[in-house]
């Protein structure tokens, strides 16, 4: 198995997303057979109701996630909520679930929507570099492909 560091994590339901603020939060590669991931998040309890309805339903949905460093490309999975449990002033919420391939890399399709949004020279250039930087979600990632 391999851990890792998270980021931020988004979660995508019905071409909405929902930016969870989160506290801590680690990706584990379970590295077997059914390529299975098992993410922790542990963020405060204004998610918990928001998280129980998913581990109710047994709903997949998308999550957006950047590990390890804010630069990395974002990495997409499919996930169920496996357990929600009070910690303190917290939770912790386990996402178990698959890494989606991706077909377009982020920088490139910042690129596209900076230069669709009519921006060019410096403007673009320094728009871009900030967009690298922060990461925002863009127009055309709501749902992973």
């Amino acid at each position: 198995m391999k851990t890792f560091k998270m980021i931020s994590i988004d979660i995508i339901r019905e071409d909405e997303i929902y930016p969870i603020s989160i506290e801590d939060g680690i990706i584990i590669n379970q590295e077997n057979t059914s390529r299975s991931w098992i993410l922790e998040l542990f963020i405060k309890q204004k998610y918990e109701d928001f998280f129980k309805e998913f581990q109710s339903t047994n709903e997949l949905v998308n999550a957006k996630v950047i590990i390890s460093y804010p630069e990395n490309e974002p990495a997409h999975f499919e996930v169920a909520t496996y357990s929600v449990k009070k910690i303190g002033e917290h939770i912790s919420v386990l996402l178990k679930g698959t890494l989606k391939r991706q077909r377009r890399k982020y920088a490139e399709s910042l690129l596209a929507e900076l230069i669709e949004d009519g921006l060019s020279g410096d403007e673009l250039l320094s728009k871009f570099e900030h967009g690298m930087k922060t990461r925002p979600s863009l127009k055309n990632d709501k749902t992973p492909h």
